[in-house]
This record gives structure tokens, sequence and C-alpha cells, in this order.
């Protein structure tokens, strides 16, 4: 049976009945599919999983929707419970942040200054600083994160690598709707026609990925982006499967950020680049 905590004592003393190893999959709430999935392979893996839910302050900017983030504890906690969490932890703010706003906080360095970073100053101390936190509190091993977040993801997997953190970064393929939109609790902010406009996003990265030369593959995507005037680019990059600069050949991935309406999305694809193509 699935069990609701909100407090650290109540969190510790659940995982002291943990009878193996901890999986976690951190959440800011308002689940849809692509959440489910985390749960459902950390379900397949490890003996005891967690689900943490918490909109985390530090990561959104003063101009961002902290306050109209969608919070929909009821619905999430039923999700985590039909997809077999044995644990969820909805902590308040001053559980995650007992002393106050922190003093110190993770520095994402080079990395975090990019793509997002360059969108969002602060977005991923914050976002870091929380993972963290979370990490210690729920004493996982094995943490799931989605590639729809994908330079989220890299810069766990680098923190937990320079820290030496005592965990494994597992990524899981981004979920997608049937018509090819990346699933975003952000999604439900957009009106019919501005969903229209934002699959433009994944076609963008879905044709672009289909070439393989760095010139085509940004040309392509550039021009279905250019092609739908209802959204507007924030950046459309290419990079290292790292996020490091773009190899000759090999993997690589697509990054893409843009605003239908007043709504921000992001999305990403993997590909592999070929000399001479």
């Amino acid at each position: 049976m699935t069990k609701l905590v909100h407090t650290r004592a109540e969190l510790a003393a659940a995982l002291d009945a943990a009878p193996g190893e901890i999986a976690v999959v951190m959440t800011m709430g308002a689940l849809h599919e692509g959440h489910r999935r985390l749960m459902r392979v950390a379900r397949e893996r490890s003996p005891f999983v967690v689900a943490t839910i918490f909109v985390n302050p530090l990561q959104f900017g003063p101009n961002e929707d902290y306050e109209r983030y969608p919070r929909t504890l009821d619905e999430d906690f039923a999700a985590c419970r039909a997809e077999g969490a044995d644990l969820v932890f909805a902590p308040g703010r001053d559980d995650v942040y007992p002393y106050g706003q922190p003093l110190i906080t993770m520095h994402p360095g080079p990395l975090g200054e990019i793509l997002e970073g360059a969108s969002r100053p602060g977005h991923f101390s914050g976002m870091l600083t929380v993972v963290e936190k979370l990490l210690m509190l729920t004493r996982a091993g094995v943490a799931y994160f989605g590639e729809k977040d994908f330079q989220q993801l890299a810069l766990i997997r680098r923190m937990a690598r320079d820290l030496e953190l005592p965990v494994e970064i597992v990524g899981v393929p981004t979920v997608r709707e049937g018509d090819g939109l990346a699933l975003s609790s952000r999604n439900r902010y957009l009106s019919p026609d501005q969903r229209r406009s934002a699959l433009a996003l994944s076609r963008a990265l879905r044709e672009g990925a289909a070439r393989r030369d760095p010139a085509s593959v940004l040309a392509v995507a550039r021009k279905i982006l250019a092609d739908e005037p209802g959204v507007r680019v924030d950046y459309l990059e290419l990079t290292g499967p790292d996020l490091g600069p773009v190899p000759e050949e090999g993997p690589a991935r697509l990054l893409v950020a843009a605003r239908v309406g007043t709504t921000r999305l992001i999305d990403n694809v993997p590909l592999t680049l070929e000399k001479n193509a």
C-alpha cells in the first residue's frame, strides 16, 4: 500500500522499513504519463520506490510561474498509488528548507550557463540544490529522471560524479503524446490553436534529426520553426551527447526551447552524425 508522508521524521521512519535499494522519482506534481513511466521503470528494478512531490521555489525566476504552477496532490497521490510507488514524500517548503533560504547552494558551472541556463539565470542552482537534498533525505541508491529535461539530467549526472554521490542517475526517454508533443505539465496552459502551433517543435526535431550533417540538421529544423508564426524560438542548438561540442560523427543531441503564447516549452532528441553525409 502506498503511504503519503509530509515531514522529515515521517520520511525517515518509513525509509527505515525499506526492504532493499531505494529508488527515487522526483517531481513537482501535476503528474502525467511521463512521470508515471519513470515510476514504472523504477518499480521494475528496485524493491522500494519513493516519489517526491515538491514545487521548488529556488528554481523559479522572479517572472516565472511558481505561484500558478499546478498543485494537484490528491490526483498525484492516486497516480503514484496506481503505479505501485511504496512511498510519496510531499513536503512543505519548511520541511525542505527548515533554516530558511539556503546560504550555500549548488553551482552548476559552465554547463549550467548555456541553453536553459542562459535564459533562466539561477534555475539550475536551485534545481541542483533541491535534487541533492532530496537524494540525501530519501537515501536513494538510484534516481530516475526524464530525458525531456536533458540539460537537467546532464547536470545531475555531473553533480553525482563530481561530488562522489553514492547514487546511480538513470535517464528515461521522453514520453510523447500521440501527435508527437512531448508530455509536460505546462501543456495544459495551451489553447487548441497554440497546441497545434507547438507541434512544430517536435516536427522540427524529428525532421532535423533525420539528417546526418550538422548544417543540414539545423537548417531543416530552423525552417520548420520559422514557418510557424505561433512559435517564438528561444534557442535551437546541436550539441554533443553530454552537451559539449558537436562531434564530427557519432551521437549528438538536438535541443529546442520556444514560447507558444505565454507558455515556454522545451524538447530534444538524440541523433547520429556522419562524416561527409
